[in-house]
Order: C-alpha cells, then sequence, then structure tokens
C-alpha cells in the first residue's frame, strides 16, 4: 500500500503559478505510475496528467497541455505538478493518485490510492 499527501495549494492570481507536491509513503512509490486528478465544484472528477513508474512517458490533458508540468522523484517518493499560466478555469481540488497499471492509465477508476486533496484556487 501507499499513502499520498498533497501540498502546495493556494490562492493565485490569473497568469500565475504554483507547484503542487504529493509525498509518499512506502518504499514502493517507484512500482507505480502516478497521476494528478482535480474536481472542481459541481463537476466530476477530471484527469490531469499521469507519469510512468520511472518518469519516462507522461500524458496530459488537451485543458492543461503546455501550462502544466508532471514529474517524479523516486528517491524522494514524491510527484510534483508545476501549473504555469493559471486560469480561474483551473480553480479545483486537485488529488494525486497511484495505480498498479502499467503505462499511463486516463481513468480515476485506475487509480487504486489517492490522497485528501489540495486545493487551487485562481482569481481573474
Amino acid at each position: 500500500q501507499v499513502q499520498l499527501v498533497e501540498s502546495g495549494g493556494g490562492l493565485v492570481q490569473a497568469g500565475g503559478s504554483l507547484r503542487l507536491s504529493c509525498a509518499a509513503s512506502g518504499r514502493t512509490f517507484s512500482s507505480y505510475t502516478m497521476g494528478w486528478f482535480r474536481q472542481a465544484p459541481g463537476k466530476g472528477r477530471e484527469f490531469v496528467a499521469s507519469v510512468t513508474r520511472s518518469g519516462g512517458s507522461t500524458v496530459y490533458s488537451d485543458s492543461v497541455k503546455g501550462r502544466f508540468t508532471i514529474s517524479r522523484d523516486n528517491a524522494k517518493t514524491t510527484v510534483y505538478l508545476q501549473m504555469n499560466a493559471l486560469k480561474p478555469e483551473d480553480t479545483a481540488v486537485y488529488s494525486c493518485a497511484a495505480s498498479n497499471r502499467v503505462g499511463v492509465p486516463l481513468s480515476p477508476l485506475n487509480y487504486g490510492y489517492w490522497g485528501q486533496g489540495t486545493q487551487v484556487t485562481v482569481s481573474s
């Protein structure tokens, strides 16, 4: 099992940047594909980005491609989400998740472990 704790959320003006971190417990972090998802009020959970076990491959949703970057440090058992050029529509609770699936699954159903989430609010 793995436990996940996000940090780095907050309030930022449109056009600004934030970096989210997700610290994982356990010595098997490198065996999990890691993903970031978000959920805005009144909306369903939305895939944001994912990274393979080695960090060699990444996938992004079209809405964040070119603005967000996912990365991981297996030695520190941490996954990051660098968010640049933030827009008000990026406002949501952001959660990291771990998957046993190979590749970069997009569906939250493929992720078995979740953090509690961190709020990101982008003001216009």
